[in-house]
């Protein structure tokens, strides 16, 4: 199963200030709310205006109560895919992977193969963090390599008004309301978070950024 959201032509030289991101939160039954049921991607520049940020959040639509349980798969890889040559193929990867208590990540890097197949670039290590457990004081890891680590549960950050969006397309409503209603207020996600220095991404101003994630087979 590989679930993929994309995010394209994220410009380096023009994002101060903006958030580049695509959203999902109703997919098939099988899909819904499991590890491989990505909800949100966002690239954006770090308050280190030397950094980008990459967030993957996936198990969308989870309750207080679900989120105690919810948990990261050890056979799901996230993959964070970096095209910086205009072509729509991936140039660099950013995997990250579960094994007990902690999520480890590889990358950016090469990838072994393009496409919908991975491997894992375990020669690539940079680095892990504990995951953070819900209700618990988030937990950050900074390596010396100037990257920086999160996963765990996070509200949910993507605001929609599907009430009014609904009323919208049976022809009741012209626009959306101003705020209008966050349709997905109290609920949360599970957030794989990867800080990384620009300099690692190579010297390209203009990046296509998608996610995937991937289950072991």
């Amino acid at each position: 199963m590989k679930k993929t959201k994309m995010l394209l032509g994220l410009s380096l030289v023009a994002i101060s200030g903006l958030v580049f991101m695509a959203a999902d939160h109703a997919d098939a039954p099988v899909v819904t709310g499991n590890a491989s049921d990505i909800t949100d991607v966002y690239a954006f520049q770090g308050q280190n205006t030397a950094n980008m940020v990459f967030v993957v959040n996936t198990q969308g639509l989870l309750s207080p109560a679900a989120t105690a349980t919810a948990a990261f798969n050890e056979n799901v890889m996230t993959e964070i895919n970096i095209d910086n040559t205009g072509d729509n193929v991936e140039d660099l990867v950013i995997q990250a992977i579960r094994r007990g208590n902690k999520m480890y990540f590889f990358g950016p890097t090469a990838p072994g193969t393009t496409g919908i197949s991975s491997t894992v670039k375990t020669s690539a290590a940079s680095g892990s963090v504990d995951i953070s457990q819900y209700g618990s004081t988030p937990i950050i890891a900074t390596e010396g390599n100037g990257m920086k680590f999160f996963a765990g549960p996070r509200d949910d950050p993507f605001f929609f008004d599907l009430g009014q969006f609904k009323s919208i397309l049976m022809g009741t409503a012209s626009g959306f309301n101003d705020p209008g209603t966050d349709t997905f207020a109290g609920t949360n996600v599970l957030a794989t978070i990867i800080e990384v220095p620009k300099t690692m991404l190579g010297s390209a101003t203009t990046l296509n950024v998608w996610a995937e994630t991937k289950l072991k087979q």
